[in-house]
Order: structure tokens, then sequence, then C-alpha cells
């Protein structure tokens, strides 16, 4: 079976499982030009080498044998997972996630790291990446370990003014132990994320300079809260600890009781056993007043207080219900778009972005590569020191 293309009105085929195999495992493969194909319209040849170059595929490579195909496919794949140690992590979701919905996402940050590990020396082994890999403590020994290791304390996170503040505040102190954060800038990153990517984040493993990049919402219908970002940036730091490198979905609105230690220690972290036990929710007011507290989202506080016993399964029930639904009925932020640097910034991280511009003030790398590394070409090298002043 075939696909038709139509170059200068001829009808050109193209086996049909080439064309599905190559354009399914690339960024393009939601995109109507493909869909529409394999449902038996011919595409213009012009819309073919367009779909092509986003997904960057050699176009001769439609025209070639499937076997070589599938082996292009599998070499592709296998660098793509080069960063990581596992397909996907899931955590209260059935959801997988799929690599071509953040396959530029990955590529860019796998070309940071290598960058940096080349030309930045005065990285250093980093001290959180499978630091709780192999312990056998309990949960609560854990949670303190990584959290002296990561260098906060609860109270900072608590006394901030705002969720926001707080995730600020976390970012910080990764960042000052090597581990980058990367964060969903739409328009302003090498890929734009597909409305039905279920995705919360994910984790690149390198032993010096690991990133974990979080999906802000940006990419959705609903920005997602800072509540759930906080839990999610904990979530991802903790599978770094303990050796996990996956691209992540959490689904933070869930019924399901059943949870990884992944979760008891991210939990744990941010809402500790021996202090919900003290709490009690008579109604969701009481839940609402210990997320701001802890700094999570209400969802949260919910799951933590029936998985501790402090709530019946009737009354955890109901609270979920109508949280979900406040969450499903909420109206739209509207999207403000942000300066360009402040957006990029935002994407490639302050301390990437530091030590990038510190290769580009050793001359390994010139204005015009800088741009093309860190900019994505969406702004000129003149802005560079725009930038530079942006990352402060």
């Amino acid at each position: 079976m075939t696909v038709t293309v139509i170059l200068n009105g001829t009808p050109v085929p193209i086996e049909r499982d080439v064309f599905r195999a190559l354009f399914k495992n690339s960024i393009v493969s939601s995109y109507a030009g493909v869909r529409n194909t394999l449902d038996g319209k011919p595409l213009l040849f012009k819309d073919f080498l367009k779909l092509a170059r986003q997904a960057e595929i050699p176009y001769p490579l439609f025209f070639a044998p499937k076997e070589v195909v599938d082996e292009q496919v599998k070499l592709k794949t296998e660098k793509l997972m080069t960063g990581f140690t596992k397909a996907s992590f899931s955590m209260h979701s059935r959801q997988r996630v799929d690599l071509c919905d953040v396959e530029l996402i990955v590529k860019d940050l796998l070309r940071k790291q290598e960058m940096l590990r080349k030309y930045d020396s005065s990285l250093v082994k980093n001290e959180l990446v499978g630091l709780l890999k192999k312990s056998r403590r309990p949960v609560v020994e854990d949670a303190g370990r990584l959290i002296g290791a990561v260098g906060f304390t609860r109270g900072e996170i608590r006394g901030a003014k705002t969720k926001a503040a707080a995730l600020e505040i976390l970012i910080g102190r990764l960042e000052s132990r090597q581990i980058f954060v990367s964060r969903s800038a739409q328009h302003h990153m090498p890929q734009e994320m597909p409305a039905h990517a279920k995705f919360s984040g994910m984790t690149i493993k390198d032993k010096k300079v690991p990133f974990i990049f979080l999906a802000t919402g940006d990419e959705g219908k609903h920005l997602e809260p800072a509540g759930r970002k906080l839990f999610t940036l904990v979530l991802l730091t903790v599978l770094i600890a303990r050796g996990t490198f996956a691209p992540v979905n959490y689904d933070g609105h869930t019924k399901d009781e059943t949870s990884p230690v992944e979760y008891e220690l991210t939990a744990e972290i941010l809402m500790p056993a021996s202090e919900v036990r003290t709490m009690s929710f008579p109604d969701l007011g009481a839940i609402r007043d210990a997320a701001d507290l802890f700094k999570v989202t209400p969802s949260a506080v919910a799951m933590r207080a029936r998985r501790l016993a402090c709530i019946d399964r009737d009354r955890f029930s109901e609270y979920m219900d109508v949280l979900q639904a406040e969450y499903s009925n909420r109206a739209k932020q509207p999207f403000s778009s942000p300066r360009p640097v402040n957006a990029l910034k935002k994407y490639n991280g302050i301390e990437c972005s530091r030590r990038m511009l510190g290769v580009l003030d050793s001359g390994h790398l010139n204005a015009s590569e800088f741009r093309r590394i860190m900019f994505y070409n969406k702004i000129p090298a003149a802005q560079i020191n725009d930038f530079r002043e942006a990352v402060g």
C-alpha cells in the first residue's frame, strides 16, 4: 500500500509503512498534513518537503526500503534514549509520554550538557545524582537527607510569600548544586508540545549536569498552578536522587491511592507525616489552609491526608470531586507574551545560561553559534547583552 505525493501534477507513490514509520516517530506526527495523507488525501510535494524539514528527516529516506527506515528510526530512538534510564515514568496515570512530543527539547538539552562538559572546567561530579539509589533507610530519613543535600529548609519554602516564590527558591537551590532547571516557554523553545501531550516534565541524566525540564502548563489549555509545579519539581528531584532519568507524567487529581516510593518521598519532603497527622480536615477550607502552608495544591493535601488515614475514603472522594470540578471550570488565565530574552532565560535556565555565556566569553563559541544554540535563531545576536542583563 502507498500514499501519494503530487510533484508537478504527477502522482508519486511512497510506501505507506515507510511514510508512517518516519513521520509517526517525529514531532510532526499529529500535523494535519500527515494525518490527511495517511487517510488517503494526496500531499503536494512542497508541503511534503516542509514536513520533512520540520521533522528533520532527509526526504530521500522516504524512498528507501522499509528495513533501512526501521534501522534509522531505531538509531534515532537509541540516541534520544541516551539521556534516560527508562522510557517513561508515570505516577497516578496510565498515560505514557511519547518521545516525539519532546524530541527536539531532549536533543537540545543533551547538546548543552555535552558542550558544558567539554568547555566548563569548573564543573564537578554531581553528588545529588543517585544519592538515594540504593538506600534502604526509612522515607523520613531519606527525605531529610535529600533536603540537606539540596540545601533548603521546609521553613524557607513555607515562608515564601507565594507558591510561585517557593518554586523559585527551590529552583535556585537546585541550580546552585549543578542541577539545571529548564521550564517550558511557549514559542521560545526548540519545539512546541502538542496540546494532547500528557507530560509533567523529565529528568535527563548526566554525572555532572543533570537537567530537569519542567512543563509549566503554558502548552495546554490551563496554566498549571504553582503548587503543582512545586510538587512536580520536588518529584523530579527525587527521581534524580534515586537515579531515575525519564519523561514523567504525574496526575495530581487522581483518586488512586497506590503510590510508588518516589511519591512518598516527595510528599514527606513537602508535607511531613508527623505534621499532617496532628491536623484535622473537617472541610475543604482546612484542606486549602494546609495547601497554603505547605505551598502545594489542595489535591495534594487531600491525597496526603487520605494516605495517612486523616480522612476517610468517602470524604476524600468528595473533596477530590469538588477540587477537580473547580480546576476544570476555572477561567483561563490570559496568556501574556514575555520579552523574548526573559522567555529564553526561562527555558534555558539561569545557571545554564550563565555558564553558556562563560563558554561564549572564553571564545569556544562565537556570537552566531551562541545565537543558534541558546536563542534558536529567534532573536538576533545583537541582543546577547540584553540576555546577559536578564540572566544577571
